[in-house]
């Protein structure tokens, strides 16, 4: 195949119009692939399960929260006084819709 400058126009037309005839193609094929790639690194990644040295580092940076001893001994000392209240509380959640 011989090509002149003065036929490339021509050359580049009909390479335009068979890569406008096949447009839609190649766009349904590329987004196929980038969703298969998808699915795939997803399935990959759900698969790898923690060793337990991870899982132990990840336990031990975890904040826990301390509740001051005062404020438990307050809670407890309140929790005796109204027994009435706790009894209302656990009505309450056996049966909300009672009057």
């Amino acid at each position: 195949m011989n090509i002149d400058i003065k036929n490339i126009t021509n050359y580049l037309s009909r390479f335009a119009k068979t890569l406008v005839r096949f447009l839609p193609f190649m766009f349904i094929i590329a987004n196929l692939m980038v969703y298969g790639y998808l699915v795939l690194h997803i399935n990959s990644l759900t698969q790898v399960e923690a060793d337990e040295l991870t899982v132990l580092e990840q336990l031990e940076s975890v904040n826990r929260p301390e509740i001051d001893q005062a404020a438990v001994d307050k809670i407890k000392e309140l929790q005796d006084q109204n027994v009435q209240v706790d009894a209302l509380f656990k009505e309450a959640r056996d049966n909300p819709f009672s009057e």
